[in-house]
């Protein structure tokens, strides 16, 4: 029986949610006090969590950054804000869903089911030390900050991460981005390396990736 946390203020909606969701055969758990919501959310070790943005101590953007820096979702957005910012903000922040209210029940409960599938196999978190990435989305979270990578930057520091102390070889690289093991041209390859460096320079990270002249690439220990 999966477990669906429902961080919802209005306390009409949050017992509508909550009794749909036990109706259906999941266990709900609804947060009630407004403060250390995501310390909360992490105690109850949640299979997915819906989650409002409006809240009277804190914005559910900050939520929904402190639970994927832990590691924690699927998270699903329940939201009555409408514009399209919102919700490419909630997305940028880790989200991996969203839906505006007033919601259809059989269509969130189809969301919900869709990323409880996808969730299901996924792996967590990996951890670089000073920062973690997701590697389902290529997001990566430094303390309370997070940065969504392009995906071409996404996949070399997944390659080094995976591969971390030892040295991962331009030919390695080239399969992950291109998905070939014939390396071809060498400036695309460092345009890409060059640009991640300059993301991971946002989080003063840019000096993790160490070059290893005649052999490739490595992230510092």
């Amino acid at each position: 029986m999966a477990r669906i946390v429902v961080v919802e203020d209005d306390p009409w909606m949050r017992e509508e949610l909550t009794d749909i969701l036990q109706k259906e055969g999941f266990e709900a758990a609804a947060i009630t006090q407004f403060h250390d919501i995501a310390q909360q959310i992490a105690a109850l070790a949640p299979d997915l969590v819906l989650l409002d943005i409006n809240l009277p101590e804190q914005s559910g953007f900050d939520i929904c950054r402190s639970l994927k820096s832990k590691g924690i979702g699927p998270i699903l957005i329940l939201t009555s804000r409408d514009k399209l910012q919102d919700e490419l903000h909630g997305l940028h922040l880790g989200a991996d869903d969203y839906l505006t209210k007033p919601c259809h029940r059989d269509r969130l409960l189809a969301r919900m089911r869709n990323l409880l599938r996808r969730f299901e196999a996924q792996p967590g978190l990996i951890d670089g030390g000073s920062f973690s990435l997701d590697p389902n989305t290529f997001t990566l979270y430094k303390g309370s900050q997070s940065l969504l990578l392009s995906a071409n930057e996404g996949k070399i520091l997944l390659a080094l991460l995976q591969n971390r102390p030892d040295v991962v070889s331009k030919k390695t690289l080239s399969e992950q981005l291109w998905g070939t093991d014939q390396f071809i041209d060498e400036n695309a390859l460092q345009v890409n390396l060059t640009r991640l460096r300059k993301t991971l320079r946002q989080f003063q990270l840019d000096n993790q990736i160490e070059t290893v002249r005649g052999l490739g690439y490595r992230l510092k220990g």
